[in-house]
């Protein structure tokens, strides 16, 4: 069941605890349309529904969804409609029995079916006492006629449903766990940061109660419009982001203010975006928080979204928490301030390409272990290469230890070195020396057979 709009308006306390203090960017998406509002509601009208009596198929539900007005006019309604609809049928009975003639009570000694009805007034002041069991009065059914009984225990029946239909959909209403969501709060604006080198999308989320959310849970989509490689236009594309968390799980202890990131790599929907592309970008990121309310074991979920216009590009949030007198305190008046940063405009995709440009053709460093040096061709420890910078700049063989100048002996210390490369895995690496690369640090230095010259690179 869907969220509708909370208690309290937007730009009350909840929405201003939330607010950043830095005025969000204009655009010329300004009217931009979205599927969840701030407030956690579904954004989405359905028109043109035909088959529109399959809502009448669920009727609490039906009736749980309507707002307060649409469903106390209902109920007062069919209060209404049941009295006088039961006031027709005992006026009809004391019709047919005679009981609105005037007689003397003395020469005409006839029981009545339901004693002091006179009128169509005094039959509906009977119904109501009898639908709502006040107790009875001067009017009441006697035993002359066993269909009054009838129509007493029907129209009894029919009041205790219509009761607990009420009292269910007012407890349901009043009692939503959507109600929770209310005091869960989440930043006005998300911002794009680096941290630990990596550009990270973040945003915060905090509860005003001390009463916690057992296994609250952090889910993150991304709505935007692709096309397939046929051509087809997919206006909604749901995407999910894989949230930053060192347990591999969406799970956290929402004991304080926390901040929700996710790393922009290789893979993510957010890895080519950049600030550049950022207002032109036609996306929406759906922020989805759930879990079990502790006062009363109810399942709620809290959601809302930022547009492009609602992402700051360099920009991370301050600090809201300070310890004081042994324990720790939360400033809401901080909730959304963020502070500028110093970051690159590019994506993560293109400061990948420029930091890995030539990262594959770097030396791989010694020190590695057995296993790596069999597997992947890496020399075991303590038989890697060794380095030397000095000028000028150029690569240079050096004979192994065991070389020997003849071609005889080059031939046979070759043989003996298959066994030993067998055996160790490390025989038959040529050492060699590098003197100083000039400047060119993504220089590969491979590993060729004994008796392989080295060639002096180009540009060197």
């Amino acid at each position: 069941m869907l969220a509708r709009k909370g208690l309290l308006p937007d730009g009350f306390l909840l929405t201003r605890l939330a607010e950043d203090q830095t005025p969000n960017r204009r655009s010329f998406h300004s009217q931009r349309a979205r599927f969840i509002t701030k407030n956690g509601s579904c954004n989405v009208a359905h028109k043109n529904i035909r088959e529109q009596g399959r809502f009448l198929q669920d009727v609490f539900t039906t009736m749980v969804d309507l707002k307060w007005h649409y469903s106390l006019l209902i109920f007062t309604s069919a209060f209404l409609c049941s009295w006088m609809l039961f006031a027709m049928i005992w006026w009809l009975l004391a019709f047919a029995h005679g009981d609105l003639q005037p007689r003397d009570p003395d020469s005409d000694p006839m029981v009545p079916c339901v004693t002091a009805i006179h009128s169509f007034t005094s039959a509906f002041l009977f119904s109501i006492e009898v639908q709502v069991t006040i107790g009875f009065g001067g009017r009441m059914v006697t035993e002359e006629c066993p269909l009054a009984i009838t129509v007493l225990i029907v129209q009894n029946i029919l009041g205790l449903i219509i009761n607990a239909v009420m009292l269910g959909c007012v407890f349901m209403k009043t009692a939503q766990a959507n109600r929770r969501a209310e005091t869960l709060i989440f930043s006005r604006n998300a911002v794009i940061a680096p941290r630990n080198g990596r550009p990270t999308f973040m945003f915060r989320v905090g509860d005003l109660r001390k009463s916690m959310i057992i296994s609250a849970t952090v889910q993150l989509q991304v709505i935007r419009r692709t096309v397939t490689a046929e051509g087809e236009v997919v206006p909604v594309c749901q995407l999910d982001i894989q949230v930053e968390n060192p347990l591999r799980s969406n799970g956290i202890f929402l004991v304080s203010p926390l901040i929700i990131s996710h790393t922009m790599e290789r893979g993510s929907p957010l890895y080519e975006l950049s600030a550049h592309s950022l207002p032109t970008e036609d996306l929406e990121i759906i922020v989805i928080l759930e879990g079990v309310v502790e006062t009363t074991g109810i399942t709620m979920q809290a959601r809302t979204s930022y547009t492009p216009e609602e992402i700051l590009w360099g920009r991370r949030f301050v600090s809201v928490m300070t310890e004081e007198d042994g324990r720790y305190c939360v400033n809401y008046s901080k909730f959304g301030n963020t502070v500028p940063v110093r970051m690159s405009s590019l994506s993560a995709k293109e400061l990948d390409l420029s930091r890995g440009g030539g990262a594959g053709r770097r030396a791989q460093p010694a020190g590695l272990g057995p296993g790596e040096g069999r597997q992947g061709g890496v020399p075991p420890r303590g038989q890697g290469l060794r380095l030397r910078l000095r000028p000028p700049a150029m690569v240079r063989p050096i004979r192994a230890s065991g070389e020997r100048g003849g071609g005889a002996e080059r031939e046979e210390e070759e043989g003996s070195a298959g066994g030993h490369r067998e055996a160790g895995g490390g025989g038959g690496l040529s050492v060699c020396e590098l003197q100083d690369f000039g400047g060119l640090s993504n220089l590969q230095v491979t590993q060729p057979p004994v008796g392989m010259n080295f060639k002096q690179p180009r540009g060197v």
